[in-house]
């Protein structure tokens, strides 16, 4: 619950950070007329929701597992990544339409304007940085996805400035340009999450069987191992196994050995959850 609620703390302040890093970047595109920087502006929106979406489903994957969901909530982890993802890639869709719709309008370079946009660049490198920091801390897949993401942002960011100063030297193409490559990127990053969350939500295995039968079969009198099945439940795995030992081996023998078995794929692998169950076998 402390790591939870660590996370949350940290999508929290990010949050704060990008609704004001959003405004800059209107101002700054609005006054401009420059299609990129209102471009990285949409994405910026998108972080906010991210962080908002994050924030509340985190509430709810912190619980502990109850009657209706054995395993725990960590799932509604997951489909939020893959919420967010779908997100992205209705506004990049939409970013790309946009840009082949709109007039080709001059690109102002307003000096106050560039020192906004290094400030916004400064922070989003900054933000990565420590976010990353603290998705390595706790172990967070959420929390690193959200880090890359804020990167991806500054790198944008970078491409957004070099874009808007060219085209108020009267290179409006690159303008247009540079908003169908910060979709691109927006895209790029939203089939990173789908990478991550669909293999969880469709039960993809967390650890190949082969290592977790080898590993099974070096528990002394293990004789068999008969089912292999592991999954994801949000960010920590799951072990389900059937084993066979001699026929002619206590209750207790047998339960020993099992409980072998699971404390070594908890100590090789980190399983959080493990299930074994146990089966005679006879020559």
């Amino acid at each position: 619950m402390s790591k939870d609620k660590k996370v949350q703390q940290i999508i929290f302040i990010e949050g704060i950070y990008n609704i004001i890093v959003l405004v800059l970047k209107l101002i700054v595109g609005l006054a401009t007329n420059s299609l990129a920087i209102i471009g990285d502006a949409i994405h910026s929106l998108t972080d906010v929701l991210n962080n908002i979406v994050i924030w509340l489903v985190m509430r709810v994957a912190g619980k502990p597992a109850d009657k209706d969901h054995p395993y725990g909530h960590r799932k509604f982890e997951t489909m939020a990544v893959f919420a967010l993802a779908s997100i992205l890639v209705v506004l990049a869709v939409e970013l790309i339409l946009q840009t082949f719709r709109a007039e080709s309008k001059e690109i102002i370079s307003e000096p106050w304007g560039l020192v906004l946009m290094t400030v916004v660049l400064v922070l989003n490198l900054s933000i990565s940085l420590w976010e990353k920091h603290w998705a390595k801390k706790l172990n967070s897949n959420i929390l690193y996805a959200d880090s890359q993401h804020t990167f991806v942002d500054a790198l944008t960011t970078a491409v957004v400035i070099v874009s808007w100063q060219l085209s108020a030297l009267g290179y409006l193409w690159l303008d247009k340009l540079c908003a169908i490559a910060v979709a691109g990127l927006v895209l790029y990053f939203a089939f990173e999450l789908y990478q991550k969350a669909v293999p969880i939500l469709v039960d993809g295995f967390a650890i190949d069987p082969e290592k977790i039968s080898k590993t099974a079969y070096e528990v002394k009198d293990v004789r068999e191992v008969r089912q292999v099945r592991s999954r994801w439940i949000g960010d920590v795995k799951a072990v389900d196994l059937i084993i066979a030992v001699d026929a002619k081996l206590s209750i207790k023998e047998s339960h020993d050995i099992a409980h072998d078995v699971e404390d070594l794929l908890v100590e090789k692998y980190g399983v959080a959850d493990v299930s074994i169950h146990v089966e005679p076998f006879e020559a």
